[in-house]
Formats: structure tokens, C-alpha cells, sequence
């Protein structure tokens, strides 16, 4: 995969994504509707994942656990579009890309992963670890084909991601 269109426009490092190695990520090719998410924009997924999240989403919420989506399929437009709204806003593109995938190295390119939220907690903070909802995942994700690749110290260098949760090995 060649880099993103994005990248010069961005001022993203010709270096990005090789120390340390970053996997690059294909749009996904089949994609389903799933539930409108925190904020009311209907999110997409992979059929499979979408069927997947839909079944662990009711296996938490039988478990007294609701299980809210922040996000799903995001494509490299729509990843270049929150680092441009980071960059102005002043942020460094360092900064940013510590916490936000540059486009084409984002697992919600491929429609196989999921931002996680749950009331009572803020979206895409750290503090979702000190959920029952987290606590939920942490001992029943994989059942349903999810994992948290961002956990602290990751082999990507990227943030710590409680939150996030993707079906990608």
C-alpha cells in the first residue's frame, strides 16, 4: 500500500509508521450499518464484526453492562479530517500522531475494530479502565473475536487505549 494522499498535506513524517513498525491498514471493502453512536451518526462495521458486536453488546448488557459505540469504520478521509481539526487547533503533529493513527495505519480502516464507551465515564479517556464495562471486556472480549491491541507499553509506541477493541491479530 503506498502512503496516503494525505501525508504531504499533513506534514505526517516521511519516517511514519517504521520504528516503531506500524502496520498499514486497507479499507474495508464490505461494510453494514450498525447503531448510531454516542452522538447520534450511524457507525459501519464489517458484517462480521458488526454481528459480533452486536452479540457481545447483548451479552454485556445480560450481564447488567451496557456497552455504548464511540466508533467504528473510519475511512482515511475521515482520519486526515481529525488530525487537520487537531493541527488547528494548534496541536503538534508529534502530539497528535502519539494518540491518532496517521491515515492508512488506522485499524478502523478494515471496519474489525470499535471504540468502547459506557455512561458515567468519558469517551476515549483512560478512565474507562475503572469501568465495570472494561472489566467486562477485559474477561469476555476475545469470546466474540475482540482484543485490546493499545494496551500500556504496546509494541506500536501508541497511547494507551482502553477503549479501543478490534478483531485484527
Amino acid at each position: 500500500m503506498a502512503r496516503s494522499k494525505h501525508f504531504n498535506e499533513l506534514g505526517i513524517p516521511r519516517d511514519y509508521g517504521k520504528i516503531p513498525r506500524l502496520p498499514r491498514y486497507p479499507e474495508a471493502a464490505r461494510l453494514e450499518e450498525v447503531e448510531p453512536n454516542i452522538v447520534g451518526r450511524l457507525q459501519r462495521l464489517a458484517p462480521d464484526a458488526a454481528s459480533d458486536w452486536r452479540a457481545m453488546k447483548n451479552a454485556a448488557l445480560g450481564d447488567g453492562i451496557e456497552l455504548l459505540m464511540v466508533s467504528g469504520f473510519r475511512s482515511l478521509d475521515d482520519q486526515a479530517e481529525i488530525i487537520r481539526r487537531k493541527l488547528a487547533a494548534g496541536l503538534d503533529i508529534g502530539a497528535i500522531l502519539a494518540v491518532n493513527a496517521a491515515p492508512g495505519f488506522s485499524q478502523h480502516h478494515t471496519g474489525l475494530a470499535i471504540d468502547v464507551a459506557t455512561r458515567g465515564s468519558r469517551p476515549l479517556t483512560e478512565e474507562f479502565e475503572a469501568t465495570a464495562a472494561f472489566a467486562w471486556l477485559a474477561d469476555h472480549a476475545r469470546a466474540f473475536g475482540f482484543r485490546m491491541p493499545y494496551g500500556r507499553g504496546n509494541a506500536y509506541g501508541l497511547a494507551y487505549e482502553p477503549w479501543h477493541w478490534s478483531q485484527l491479530d
